[in-house]
């Protein structure tokens, strides 16, 4: 061995199994070059003015917990429109008011008056606090005829007439032997059942505007062989309801036939919240006082009034007072 090949023996790494193959068999193998690291050239550095940004990593967004939809709130119910009375207008004769022992407003204050003054302000009251406004829809009525119940309906209503910012309608819903307009001393063709028999007819067009500062007239109308029917039909509660549409300042009294002697008293009774049973002083008996109460029964609040006594148990009776009464 020579001493190239002792050194080439001692200092080289022995040769590996791909050279010792390519010395035995000539295969022409040379071994795979050490991997160096690239040099980065020896360059200037970059200005700030043209290094580009470095991007940083986005946030990611949190979940947001759903909020769940605010219900809208519920729109206030809007109050009817009031429904203004458009009829003809009529003077009330104050002579016949006289003649008919009636009220007349522009007269003395009288016994007459400050008894139905009482009465109405029992009937404002109950009026005012109830919360329904059929307490606004008053119905006077007797057991038999000759009672008075047309008397006591005309004077309780100019006796309402007078209150401040009160509108007050007479409804003469008497329609076997209507007298309301008669004892006012007006005229008149159209007016309940006319309403109650043809749909396409406003009601408010009948009623007649008196010079009775706030008194409002609705006649009895065209007499009809069905005129119970009509009353008992649902256009009954349409006409009412239109007549108080949107009017909390607004009474209506009804003048019915008696209730023993026809029926439209019991078919009203379920459209008011208040009746005035009239009932004459040593006529009217208990058993017919009961049977009108009875077919009254669907109204909820039924008033007595005692019509023509002459004789109080407390012995209270209204007589003049400076000038005053008669």
């Amino acid at each position: 061995m020579t001493e190239q090949g002792k050194i080439d023996r001692e200092g080289a790494r022995p040769a590996s199994l791909f050279e010792r193959a390519d010395a035995v068999f000539g295969l022409g193998v040379r071994p795979a070059a050490p991997k160096v690291p690239p040099v980065a050239p020896n360059l200037p550095p970059v200005p700030q003015a043209l290094r580009r940004p470095v991007p940083q990593p986005q946030a990611q967004p949190q979940p947001v917990a759903p909020v769940p939809p605010v219900a809208a709130p519920a729109p206030e119910p809007q109050a009817p429109r009031k429904v203004e009375f458009c009829g003809p207008f009529a003077a009330v004769d104050r002579k016949t008011l006289r003649e008919e022992g009636l009220i007349v407003p522009e007269d003395p204050v009288t016994g007459l008056l400050e008894e139905f003054r009482i009465v109405k302000r029992e009937l404002l009251a109950d009026a005012r606090t109830a919360r329904s406004g059929l307490a606004r829809r008053i119905l006077v009525c007797s057991p038999h005829p000759g009672e008075g119940k047309t008397y006591c309906a005309t004077n309780l209503a100019i006796a309402l007439a007078a209150e401040r910012g009160l509108e007050v309608l007479l409804v003469d819903a008497d329609v076997v032997r209507p007298s309301v307009t008669r004892r006012l001393g007006i005229e008149a063709e159209r007016g309940l059942m006319d309403a109650l028999e043809n749909p396409a007819l406003c009601p408010e067009s009948l009623v007649i505007e008196t010079d009775i500062e706030g008194l409002f007239v609705l006649p009895a109308g065209t007499p009809s062989a069905r005129d119970a029917e009509y009353l008992a039909s649902s256009r009954t509660a349409e006409v009412l309801d239109r007549l108080t549409a949107g009017a909390p300042d607004r009474i209506v009294i009804f003048d019915t036939p008696p209730a023993l002697a026809a029926s439209p008293a019991a078919e009203l009774a379920g459209h008011v919240g208040q009746a005035l049973l009239v009932v004459r002083a040593d006529e009217t008996g208990r058993a017919a006082l009961e049977d009108a109460r009875q077919l009254l029964s669907a109204c909820a609040d039924i008033k007595l009034l005692l019509n023509a006594a002459r004789y109080s148990p407390s012995g209270r009776r209204f007589g003049s007072y400076g000038g005053r009464g008669s």
